[in-house]
């Protein structure tokens, strides 16, 4: 084999290596193909607007394949995907004309500094407990337009982050079961994915679009797609989502770094500080996953004891400080049980995005 050949070979398997990833990531915590994909491309020498044209044209059809899933398991909500859709595919088209209008030169720091701010909001989100609000009432328009508008740009002109700005604020609002917030989200962004590839061939051309790169990001994510249903039970999406978060933020500062011409010990003590980060994140997103799944373990047991089950409870004061006294619950004593139903309906909700 000529050595032209082997050098492209190994081009296109080390690309689909990349889409095989992201889709894993983005598999397991319903977020981040086109973060992973992008930075992971960027790493490589692909130019920005080049970078994320050909993950956006890629996109078309993972998100197609997820949003046909998720619609055959119940997990969409279609008058949210038309609320925030139109208005993410605006925002799209106008990052993408955006990010094609501006030089490389340019290009490069502006899109590693939204896809490190990103990886480090995903630090910072899977670090944290994961909590669910069970708020009154339906999503409104007035909050979804804004809201898809923002994401649809910054998933343009960044190369990914449609998935890291609406899904958050979806879950945050309480108003949505996690698992219709990941759906609607996913079955957006084929709209989305589109309008931005639209942008970028006004824009750039069709010699905008890598189509090897586009081909092999394709068949990794399709390959990818069955192994990611089988790894978001067994990696929990706390912990994933911290240490995707630590490679975007390590990845993305290198190119800032270089945009910033630093010399000297700066770059090895910036490295140090968000590796400090990083591994704090790690430990954090750790603790939190152990608490929620002792409060998930309480609820379910306090859901399952019933209203006619003994109930061991401890002792007042004046009975001694280690005697528990077993009683059995009464239809008075049982009130609190609509609030252990809700506790562990809470728990079961949080478990597509806690692991």
């Amino acid at each position: 084999m000529p050595k032209s050949q082997g050098a492209l070979v190994r081009k296109l398997l080390i690309l689909a290596l990349v889409g095989l990833a992201a889709q894993l990531v983005d598999g397991a915590l319903g977020m981040a193909y086109g973060l992973t994909s992008s930075t992971l491309l960027l790493f490589a020498g692909v130019a920005p607007a080049a970078a994320s044209a050909s993950v956006h044209l890629a996109e078309i059809g993972t998100t197609l394949a997820a949003g046909l899933s998720h619609w055959r398991f119940g997990n969409v909500d279609w008058r949210v995907v038309a609320r925030i859709a139109v208005p993410g595919a605006v925002g799209a088209f106008a990052g993408a004309t955006f990010l094609s209008a501006i030089s490389t030169e340019a290009a490069a720091p502006w899109m590693a500094a939204i896809l490190f701010s990103l990886g480090a909001y995903l630090l910072v989100r899977f670090s944290r407990p994961l909590r669910a609000n069970r708020a009154a009432g339906g999503l409104r328009t007035r909050f979804l337009a804004p809201l898809g508008l923002v994401a649809g740009f910054i998933d343009a002109t960044g190369g990914g982050g449609w998935g890291p700005v609406a899904t958050p604020a979806l879950l945050v609002s309480g108003r949505l079961e996690p698992r219709r917030v990941i759906g609607s989200v996913d079955t957006a962004e084929f709209v989305v994915a589109g309008a931005a590839s639209i942008g970028f061939l006004i824009g750039l051309g069709t010699e905008g679009f890598l189509l090897s790169t586009v081909l092999a990001l394709l068949a990794g994510g399709l390959v990818a797609a069955p192994v990611a249903a089988w790894l978001v039970r067994i990696v929990p999406a706390q912990l994933l989502g911290a240490v995707i978060g630590g490679v975007i933020v390590l990845t993305n500062a290198r190119i800032l770094l270089r945009a910033g011409e630093l010399t000297g010990p700066a770059p090895t003590l910036v490295y140090g500080v968000l590796g400090v980060g990083w591994l704090t994140a790690l430990v954090l997103a750790g603790r939190a996953l152990r608490r929620a799944r002792h409060a998930r373990a309480v609820a379910e047991a306090a859901l399952a004891a019933g209203p006619s089950s003994p109930v061991a409870v401890p002792a007042s004061p004046a009975a001694g400080p280690s005697s528990p006294v077993a009683v059995s619950a009464s239809p008075a004593a049982a009130a609190p049980a609509p609030s252990a139903r809700g506790a562990g309906e809470r728990a079961h909700g949080l478990a597509a995005v806690e692991g």
